[in-house]
């Protein structure tokens, strides 16, 4: 039964895979997004193939898509970085995937018992970018302005984390004791065929389907344009700006729980009008309009020129620089100490020429 039923649940997976991939590549969506997407996709469709015996005696030459198969939990992290944490598609995002290729092509060319050790090291690194990939999923889940996203991104992209992770342990746990049960539930063995089946055309349905809540930004509502929109709305946004121009946005821990308690108001009403009507797809974007104008202002003061650029995050709401950093370059596309150093020389200029 194996011989027959393990190439048609693959097939059905890399099928879904592709479809995906491409799907979303000939999308609207932003760039990042699509090439993440892409690269994930098309990797997760060589992995699948290639982690089968069956399917690879019946491939043939299979080391061109080795290389596509091999950094599946890298690029799978950048996809979720991209998508889940916005993060831009910087050089240094690909190296975890890098990694992969080189440890993966030396596993091919080593003596059995390198080639091993280095499979431990593989599989380890594949469960922690994993279970960090599945961490962001969490960590974003809160801030998620978007209901439909919110439910749909957490349980496709946490199921894929924690499978990818659970398919690294047992990658694992079958170099130490191949005869272990654990064998049965990885990707080579038909359980696991069934299980990346399943995962594959629910990503597919997911994204295909409604990938424009899932990816895109909702576009600000104009107020006067909409006659639908009601008193009690514009109370509440009133109330909302009246609230953050008082500083709220300064609050380290602030949550979108938070603030709708200040502002009595239930929580999926002030979701709905930030984004909606203002056009966030996240709570943390929303508070880093406040933040980022705040810190902007003073990196802009040359009276506070010597004040470092750490004191100034945190006194804007950042927990760390870290963050702060990348907030920043995302929304002026440029680090805090280029803006600062250019808005100084600017403001120079204009005082000697006054």
């Amino acid at each position: 039964m194996l011989p027959v039923f393990d190439p048609l649940l693959r097939g059905i997976a890399v099928g879904a895979f592709c479809v995906t991939g491409l799907g979303v590549w000939r999308s609207e969506l932003g760039r990042d997004s699509r090439v993440a997407t892409l690269l994930a996709c098309f990797s997760a469709a060589a992995w699948t193939l290639t982690e089968s015996d069956t399917t690879r005696s019946g491939l043939g030459q299979v080391f061109p898509l080795l290389l596509l198969a091999f950094p599946v939990a890298g690029l799978f992290w950048l996809f979720v970085a991209t998508v889940i944490e916005d993060r831009p598609l910087a050089p240094l995002a690909f190296a975890p995937a890098a990694a992969f290729v080189v440890m993966g092509s030396a596993m091919t060319v080593a003596s059995a018992e390198v080639s091993d050790r280095l499979g431990v090291a593989f599989n380890v690194l594949a469960v922690l970018l994993c279970l960090h990939a599945a961490l962001m999923v969490l960590r974003g889940w809160q801030g998620d302005l978007v209901a439909s996203r919110r439910s749909l991104r957490a349980a496709i992209l946490g199921f894929a984390a924690v499978f990818a992770a659970v398919q690294g342990g047992t990658g694992v746990l079958r170099l130490l004791d191949p005869a272990g049960p654990w064998v049965e539930f990885s990707i080579r063995r038909l359980d696991g065929a069934v299980i990346v089946a399943l995962l594959g055309v629910a990503m597919g349905a997911l994204f295909l389907h409604g990938r424009a809540p899932l990816f895109a930004t909702a576009r600000p509502r104009d107020d006067g344009a909409d006659p639908r929109a009601d008193a009690a709305e514009r109370l509440l946004l009133a109330g909302l700006a009246a609230t953050m121009d008082g500083g709220a946005w300064r609050n380290e821990g602030l949550t979108i729980g938070r603030l709708a308690r200040e502002l009595a108001t239930p929580e999926h009403q002030l979701r709905r009008l930030i984004n909606g009507r203002l056009g966030h797809r996240n709570f943390a974007d929303f508070l880093n309009g406040y933040r980022i104008k705040a810190a902007q202002g003073r990196l802009a003061d040359p009276a506070q020129a010597r004040t470092t650029i750490a004191a100034i995050a945190f006194d804007v709401g950042y927990g760390s620089l870290s963050p702060f950093n990348r907030a920043f370059r995302a929304t002026t596309g440029s680090t805090p100490t280029l803006w600062r150093r250019d808005a100084l020389q600017a403001a120079a200029n204009s005082a000697e020429a006054d």
